[in-house]
């Protein structure tokens, strides 16, 4: 007889209800992703996945039916607070809506006020646990994610609930290390939650995802290499002496993309669908979106693309003196995104400077991302850090061959030479190097055309990551005989 690993993964948004930034993908797809497998793929085990999120006031359902399921009180300040559970199902999957005052009263998913998010999300966390005991269904595993759920790892390790979840084991994964959270030292103690007396520097014992990575049975990097980058001090935020010591419970697990949904084959949002064996209809894309640019029409120029934050984090100010370097004016390049003002007026003077090779679109597009990814040659992303990235991944699933700077999941996903560019250092004359090494490469048509078919072959499908998050679940259970 099979045995089944119950797995309550909370996040504080998941596509289609509510998406904000990369989490959401994520905590969209990898619940379903792991629900997926066969027992075959798991060693033996059935995963019955559960998603919870906070009922925020901008949550889409307007195609799902809310079920209530539950209601009771938690405790705070010694005063009840009533909490609501509502079931609907996106698939086959069972997703869970918490809703209590402290979740209205924020309003927005991330508030700018440090004190409301605290509040909301300690009483989610904390909602989320107590949720079991009035559900026909013990989780064996919580699965958080980021500083938003990490108190529930926290609650757990300090046994603060009964029998009803005694055995089970938490799991934390981190998608930015420097979003610490906000101070809950008076929060903590009006829920009932002790400062813990444990071997986090004293400054962040009353911070969310420090309480988190001390509790958690497991935590997970959302890349090999950024698990490594999070040891150091450039990337570990004031923890890394801390998670040096503790790197035992650490691992690196890259994410995945929906290769449903980016998948130049089927794909109706671009001009021509194409395949590994049909890769020369690709070039019917480019011509659309020089067309749709204002470009002109040339097979011969090799076009850039970015779809990316307006940040310097995403090195954005790095492409932009890039692409004014150039040794060369053979080049055409298009720049999608929002974000940082001074950025984007920045690329605007460069557009103004270059006007028949460069279009600069200030806003969040989809359908003109996924044409960008179609449709250009290169596609330019030289982060200062990266935790995971989806952009190189679903780049290399269109054709598109990504110039990556070597920091966290992009030198974990861009094999150099073979799918794309990774170049090591932080200056622009770095990145203006890799650019000319593809430019070099891009004129030899036969063996660009090869590499494309090698980033194309790559697999990022989301089974793998759920076949690693099983390792750890399995593991995590490992005394029970799974």
């Amino acid at each position: 007889m099979s045995k089944t690993i119950r797995v309550l993964f909370l996040a504080a948004e998941a596509a289609p209800f509510v998406k904000i930034g990369g989490l959401g993908d994520v905590a969209g797809s990898l619940p379903t992703a792991l629900r997926a497998l066969s027992e075959t793929e798991t060693g033996g085990v059935k995963l019955d996945v559960r998603l919870v999120l906070p009922l925020h006031m901008v949550v889409r359902t307007e195609s799902a039916t809310l079920r209530p399921v539950a209601s009771f009180n938690i405790k705070r300040a010694g005063k009840d607070l009533n909490v609501q559970i509502f079931e609907t199902r996106s698939g086959e999957l069972a997703v869970y809506f918490i809703a209590g005052e402290p979740i209205t009263t924020s309003g927005s998913v991330y508030s700018a006020n440090p004190a409301l998010d605290g509040e909301k999300y300690t009483f989610f966390s904390l909602a989320a646990l107590e949720m079991a005991k009035h559900l026909d269904w013990r989780p064996d595993i919580i699965h958080a994610n980021d500083w938003h759920t990490a108190l529930a790892a926290y609650a757990l390790q300090l046994k603060h609930w009964d029998g009803d979840l005694r055995g089970t084991k938490s799991l934390l994964t981190v998608h930015n290390l420097p979003y610490l959270g906000p101070d809950l030292t008076g929060r903590l103690s009006a829920y009932g939650l002790p400062l813990a007396q444990n071997d986090l520097p004293e400054w962040a014992r009353a911070m969310p995802l420090p309480l988190g990575l001390w509790s958690a049975g497991k935590v997970v990097a959302v890349s090999p290499a950024y698990a490594d980058e999070m040891l150091t001090k450039e990337f570990g935020a004031g923890l890394e002496h801390y998670l040096a010591e503790h790197k035992s419970s650490l691992t690196g697990i890259i994410n995945g993309i929906d290769t449903d949904y980016f998948n130049p084959a089927t794909d109706e949002g671009i001009s021509t669908n194409y395949t590994l064996e049909t890769i020369k209809e690709r070039a019917w894309n480019k011509t659309a979106l020089q067309t749709t640019l204002g470009l002109e029409v040339d097979a011969s120029v090799p076009l850039f693309g970015v779809v990316s934050r307006m940040d310097t984090q995403k090195g954005i100010d790095l492409v932009l003196d890039a692409l004014a370097k150039l040794k060369t004016d053979h080049w055409q390049a298009v720049i999608l995104g929002t974000g940082d003002p001074t950025l984007e007026n920045r690329a605007k003077r460069l557009a103004e400077k270059f006007p028949n090779q460069l279009k600069v679109e200030i806003r969040y597009d989809g359908r003109l991302a996924r044409k960008i990814y179609a449709g250009a040659d290169i596609f330019l992303m030289p982060s200062r850090y990266e935790p995971c990235g989806l952009s190189q991944m679903i780049a290399m699933r269109y054709g598109c061959l990504p110039v990556v700077s070597a920091t966290g999941g992009l030198k974990d996903t861009v094999r150099h030479g073979e799918t794309g560019f990774v170049f090591e250092g932080k200056k622009a004359k770095d990145f203006l190097k890799a650019i000319h090494d593809a430019l070099e490469i891009y004129e030899n048509k036969a063996y660009w055309q090869s590499l494309q078919r090698n980033a194309m072959a790559e697999d990022f499908s989301w089974k793998k990551s759920a076949q690693e998050y099983t390792k750890l679940y399995r593991s995590l259970l490992l005394h029970e005989g799974f």
